[in-house]
């Protein structure tokens, strides 16, 4: 059950997310996400300067008229959101936990898709697949979207992205566009392979959840630091140089490590954090990828 707070949340996430949508991202939204193609719409008489290749030609057998094809964008799109809801989720030393942050940017991906009148389906997974809701259309099945993104309780502590991509290559049977919500500190090793083959498939867009404390730890003596996703604590002295040194280092392989997995995969990655402003990296994120498409 809802309590009351959750519900005002729920209404506070749905005007911002609304008002940004029809300010800024609807229309970029539709600008970089093709429909699948071209669709028949209807036959019509000839006219001079007409591709002769679409003319019909049982039409015009039949009319003794020629008469052509005429074939329209098919617009509608489905949009999947993968969203990690590990233990890892629940960090934030700044603004907001990763978890409340990938619920404000899948609602605002969630709204752009309706607005054009796209289906949205969720997958919940940790280190299993927690929920899933297939991909349907409206405000309401948006707005259930977004209740259970942010009062779902999920069983599982760790990440199988692996197992997430999976179920939905097996669910979604034609190409989509897939909106992977991590912050990635799973070893990659155990997804790549399938991150790679699921982008040939759909259309894979990396959402890449940070925080500052993740690339930065202030020296303030000793304090106990627990892995969220196994619960395990351990002791460390901050002020210690060496432990900087290699927190830094260790911080640093795991950027590079999503960089090279995502080059190799070939996936569009949105970087965002809980200590700024995810408007800016969405917009960027849309403006690139319109420059290389040409539009």
């Amino acid at each position: 059950m809802l309590t009351p707070e959750m519900v005002r949340k729920i209404r506070q996430i749905e005007i911002h997310t609304r008002r940004l949508v029809n300010d800024s991202f609807a229309g970029e939204y539709q600008a970089v996400f093709k429909g699948r193609g071209m669709e028949f719409d209807e036959v019509r008489p000839y006219t001079p300067g007409d591709d002769v290749r679409t003319i019909d030609w049982n039409v015009t057998a039949r009319s003794g008229e020629p008469y052509v094809k005429r074939y329209a964008e098919e617009r509608e799109l489905t949009v999947m959101l993968l969203v990690d809801a590990s233990a890892s989720g629940d960090f934030g030393s700044v603004k907001q936990f990763k978890r409340e942050l990938a619920a404000e940017l899948t609602a605002v991906l969630a709204f752009s898709a309706t607005t054009n009148n796209d289906k949205v389906g969720l997958l919940i997974f940790t280190d299993r697949i927690e929920l899933y809701i297939p991909p349907r259309k409206g405000r309401k099945h948006v707005l259930r979207l977004i209740r259970e993104l942010l009062a779902f309780v999920p069983q599982g502590r760790g990440t199988d992205i692996r197992l997430a991509l999976e179920t939905v290559n097996h669910a979604l049977k034609r190409r989509s566009i897939l909106f992977l919500v991590s912050d990635f500190l799973a070893d990659a090793a155990g997804y790549g392979r399938i991150l790679g083959v699921t982008n040939r498939r759909h259309d894979v867009v990396a959402i890449d959840l940070n925080d500052p404390l993740e690339q930065e730890f202030a020296a303030v003596g000793l304090v106990a630091l627990e892995d969220a996703e196994t619960g395990a604590f351990t002791w460390v002295d901050t002020n210690s140089q060496a432990w900087q040194a290699a927190f830094r280092q260790r911080s640093e392989q795991i950027r590079q490590a999503k960089r090279d997995i995502f080059n190799r995969a070939r996936v569009d990655r949105i970087r965002v954090t809980t200590s700024s402003d995810y408007v800016t990296a969405l917009t960027q994120f849309f403006q690139k990828r319109a420059r290389r498409l040409g539009r």
